[in-house]
């Protein structure tokens, strides 16, 4: 048997998950229609190096897709040739050298689906549909590229070297003919002819090739991976020892006196320590008997002395507030004489209330709670929020994605279940409040008088929510059950944010944002696609903004994201598409924004180009920029900055590439917790593991919560009941808005007096 027919007989057969993926079934049911129907990865070599005839060349018309921003398909000759799959307009342009585009078919991955007659090619830069319409043609064109593709990749496993002669993915108009891989190898001279073969050539490149054609070797290639991630981790360490032991080295001499005069010290600065603490409680209870406390509740004045001369000092109960006292000692007293200190710790307040208990006895710790809630209400007092997670993000090279999504291209992949370790702990509805990380923008379009002004600020919010994906091409959010819910409270910046998961198939998630300048709201469902080396997600919805101080209504739409290399570790995103934004409630401007598509031989990437014009089509601004960097309104070099991206905090590539923004949104600090109903997405048991590092509970939480959620969708089914989202209500026009009840109740009669269902 050759080795074309035992790909062919190995090819997986990939269905849908409600049927088997078994094809050797003779029977013509409704199994065989779906496999028939479904989409067919096309397996590569397999076993390393064999022996395969030089394939006849193939040639004829197909049609392509249109690549973005056009629509439909197109016809194409196509020329096939030792695994090369060219094409242009005609067979003239292809004789003379006028190509549109190559592709190297050995290096992609293949996928047919036989009912549609459809030939996918995965390039990685550049995913190729192409349709036959002939089932005759289809048929030999599959054989084709089947046999043509083993021998490409027996051609890069016998010769690695020469892959990287040729870049299939170049427009190449310039050049009438390419070299063929014989020819090149006879102008090869013998020192090189050797390396190509030498062992060490053959094991770093032409292992990678016949690894990704497999996913038996694919979990070999993992497993290596991970040993050389242990090696550079212990490598790490040695380092760091080596640099502590240098110190040590070229320090002063340590003999036995001086660690006893050392120790005296100790013990000596640790007497004088105790008596400070003790003079401090002393005059802790003067201040404590002359400040004239006569209600059962504690009133804290925050008192309008800043610590950066704009924001007032937050006081926050806390056991640490104990060592920051000596700490500190002469800071203290030089402060404004208020009831507490600071705390220590910025990130998370402590719930231990024995501190309060010495200053008075009668403070219950529920009163305090919500004394300080409606105190930093009242006088816009801010609560110093965490800059650091708690623990790093797991280490995920020994998890194989191949062995995940290799069952599922062309497939929807959100009802894929995935292991904890791939995700990051923050959710989808978290996600969508990600995009106010900049909202200060909108704060500024509402105080612009000029409408063409406040448009450029609104293109440039729409274009900053994607800021933060730059970093983070790898994470995955958690996915919302049903009925889940989540608020954002931000004094500091403004405004009340209030998110739904109101369908569970499709997924939808809605979310409403308020503060005095603007209004924000939006319903968006994914629909994600794997094509074998790239992840496609395109959101369907529209997003919308109200200045209330100008009666504008904006609406705009979202573009396309790709996850390029999603296989491998050199993962990257880049975003692709129109943004068109218009005022529903005049036609005076509109504007459209461009995502531009990185090209293969074009070095710039993330660009991002815009125009705001009039009723009549004219410009009036210029947008351009970076949307992972800023934009900039005008023509260089006199073009204004608009907006920049925030720094990255420090580490933070241990965390996530969380922004600091997204290190805030599931932070949980206890004057918060009470106030939460018990669906909010901080409160969800394997999101708060994962981000504490227990990854093997947060996984046992993980699959305990989608359990659950199966159990009451079909209690559901049984009794013909649907879900009704309690905050958000469906409008005549299909999207979903809020009903404005979420704040209301949260005040009166509160979450905790209400009845909610039980989600985790």
């Amino acid at each position: 048997m050759s080795s074309e027919e035992k790909s062919s007989t190995m090819s997986q057969k990939i269905s849908s998950p409600s049927h088997s993926n078994s094809s050797s079934s003779s029977k013509h049911d409704s199994r065989q229609v779906s496999v028939y129907d479904s989409w067919e990865i096309v397996e590569g070599l397999r076993g390393g190096l064999s022996n395969v005839q030089e394939p006849e060349k193939q040639a004829g018309y197909m049609l392509k897709k249109r690549k973005w921003p056009m629509k439909g398909w197109h016809k194409r000759f196509f020329y096939l040739d030792k695994g090369i799959l060219k094409y242009a307009k005609c067979a003239a342009d292809v004789e003379k050298g006028k190509l549109h585009g190559c592709i190297d078919v050995g290096l992609s991955v293949m996928a047919i689906k036989k009912k549609a007659k459809c030939i996918d090619l995965d390039a990685e830069e550049n995913i190729y549909h192409l349709k036959i319409k002939s089932q005759e043609l289809f048929d030999e064109w599959v054989s084709k590229l089947r046999h043509h593709r083993l021998y490409r990749q027996n051609e890069i496993a016998m010769f690695p070297h020469e892959k990287t002669l040729f870049h299939p993915h170049y427009p190449l108009t310039s050049s009438p003919t390419i070299p063929d891989s014989q020819s090149i190898r006879k102008r090869a001279s013998p020192a090189k002819q050797s390396s190509l073969h030498s062992p060490v050539s053959f094991t770093s490149q032409a292992k990678v090739t016949a690894w990704l054609q497999s996913s038996d070797d694919m979990d070999r290639c993992t497993k290596e991976l991970s040993v050389c991630e242990a090696q550079l981790l212990e490598l790490n360490h040695l380092l760091r020892s080596m640099e502590v032991l240098h110190r040590t080295c070229s320090a002063p001499a340590i003999n036995l006196g001086s660690l006893c005069g050392s120790h005296v010290s100790i013990c000596w600065l640790l007497l004088q320590a105790v008596t400070q603490n003790a003079e401090l409680r002393e005059r802790l209870c003067k201040i404590h008997a002359e400040s004239h406390i006569s209600e059962p509740s504690v009133h804290i004045n925050l008192s309008p002395g800043p610590l950066d001369g704009s924001r007032p000092l937050v006081h926050q109960v806390s056991n640490e507030s104990r060592a920051s006292i000596t700490e500190s000692l002469s800071e203290f007293f030089d402060a404004q004489e208020v009831l507490l200190s600071a705390s220590s710790s910025e990130n998370e307040p402590s719930e231990d209330d024995s501190y309060i208990s010495d200053i008075s006895d009668n403070v219950s710790m529920e009163n305090f709670s919500n004394e300080v809630e409606n105190e930093r209400l009242n006088t816009g007092g801010y609560e110093q929020r965490r800059s650091c997670l708690p623990s790093p993000s797991p280490n995920t090279s020994n998890i194989s994605l191949w062995n995940i999504l290799k069952n599922n291209i062309g497939k929807d992949l959100s009802k894929v279940a995935m292991p904890v370790q791939l995700n990051e702990p923050l959710n989808t509805l978290q996600r969508l409040c990600e995009e106010l990380e900049y909202s200060e923008l909108l704060d500024k379009a509402a105080h612009t008088q000029d409408p063409f002004e406040r448009m450029v600020y609104i293109a440039t919010f729409a274009v900053s929510g994607y800021a933060s994906s730059y970093y983070r091409a790898g994470g995955k959010p958690f996915n919302p059950v049903l009925g889940e819910t989540y608020e954002c409270d931000r004094p500091d910046k403004g405004f009340g944010f209030v998110a739904e998961q109101v369908s569970h198939h499709p997924p939808i998630s809605a979310c409403h944002a308020e503060s005095k300048n603007f209004i924000f709201w939006q319903d968006v469902r994914w629909r994600n696609k794997f094509w074998g080396k790239s992840m496609e997600i395109v959101p369907v919805g529209t997003t919308h903004v109200v200045l209330p101080g100008f009666g504008d209504h904006y609406e705009w739409n979202k573009v396309t994201s790709c996850i390029h290399n999603i296989l491998s570790g050199q993962r990257w995103i880049e975003h692709y598409g129109e943004i068109s934004i218009k005022n529903s409630n005049s036609e005076k401007c509109q504007c459209k924004v461009t995502f531009i598509k990185a090209k293969y031989w074009n070095s710039s990437m993330n660009e991002v180009e815009g125009a705001v014009t009039d009723h009549k089509g004219k410009i009036v601004h210029k947008l351009s920029g970076k949307w992972h960097e800023g934009m900039y309104c005008g023509s260089p070099p006199s073009a204004k900055c608009i907006w920049r991206t925030n720094p990255m905090p420090p580490d933070y590539e241990q965390y996530y590439s969380f922004t600091k923004f997204a290190m805030e949104l599931n932070e949980l600090d206890p004057l918060t917790k009470p106030l939460l109903p018990p669906t909010d997405t901080r409160l969800r048991f394997d999101q708060r593991l994962l981000e504490e590092g227990n990854v093997e509970s947060a996984e046992e939480q993980k699959q305990r919560i989608e359990q659950l959620q199966r159990e009451r969708r079909r209690v559901l089914e049984e009794n013909h009941m649907t879900h009704q989202p309690r905050f958000f209500q469906k409008s005549k026009d299909d999207t979903w808005v809020s009903n404005n009840t979420y704040w209301e109740l949260r005040k009166d009669p509160g979450f905790s007096n209400l009845d909610c269902p039980v989600l985790w």
